[in-house]
């Protein structure tokens, strides 16, 4: 299945967004055998009317969650707002600790709002403190187009790379900007990461795990990174 950090489409346009919907459900069409899992991004969702049409186009509520075997995912709604609100922060702490039993854990938004928290070493702030208490292993969003990783008290923050928006600062693959999915593998209860380059004219396929990144850009230059399958 796959789970999407957010802004499905350009948006911000009320009397566009049907259409804009329809083009994605279009477009997707040839692949609905994978489940989707959306995550609404300020793109998707920033007033009542464009809150309906996420609802109605991906299926679900802008903020749930789901089980995929051992593996739980909380997503969470920030589409409108740099930081979680109160009522997400309730949401998540409630659904947290319902599937307290789940051995492997995620919390999924579309904005960053733990980004200088995180990165400043600070693990005084509620998103933390419920993710240390319930065992969340990852703590993940997009909207930066980036990778961005930081390793907070065994939680990890990651910030994905762009899988369609533009590339901002220098553009520089080092630097963490770049074009591509990643493929995430549960196994047990051991969670492993693999950021996949898009293939040219939009990149050079390269293959990277989570260790090779930090908050920067790339920690060293890996010996072990080589092209995409």
């Amino acid at each position: 299945f796959v789970v999407s950090v957010g802004d499905t489409i350009e948006g911000l346009k009320n009397t566009s967004t049907d259409a804009e919907w329809q083009q994605v459900e279009r477009t997707l069409g040839l692949y609905r055998r994978y489940p989707l899992y959306r995550a609404p991004g300020n793109h998707d969702v920033w007033s009542q009317l464009s809150e309906q049409s996420f609802k109605k186009y991906a299926g679900h509520s802008p903020y749930y969650s789901f089980d995929y075997e051992q593996a739980h995912f909380t997503i969470l709604d920030n589409s409108r707002s740099e930081q979680l609100s109160a009522n997400q922060l309730k949401f998540l702490e409630q659904d947290l600790e319902l599937h307290k039993a789940q051995p492997v854990k995620f919390i999924v938004s579309h904005r960053p709002s733990w980004l200088f928290e995180a990165a400043l070493g600070n693990s005084n702030f509620a998103l933390h403190q419920l993710a240390k208490k319930y065992g969340v292993q990852s703590v993940i969003a997009g909207h930066l187009h980036k990778i961005l990783r930081v390793n907070l008290e065994g939680v990890t923050y990651l910030s994905m790379e762009s899988s369609g928006g533009h590339l901002r600062a220098s553009r520089k693959y080092e630097e963490g900007w770049l074009f591509g999915h990643t493929r995430v593998d549960v196994r047990g209860n051991e969670v492993v990461f693999q950021i996949e380059e898009t293939r040219e004219p939009y990149g050079q396929s390269r293959v990277t795990t989570l260790n090779d990144w930090g908050a920067v850009g790339l920690r060293d230059a890996p010996a072990h990174r080589r092209s995409a399958p």
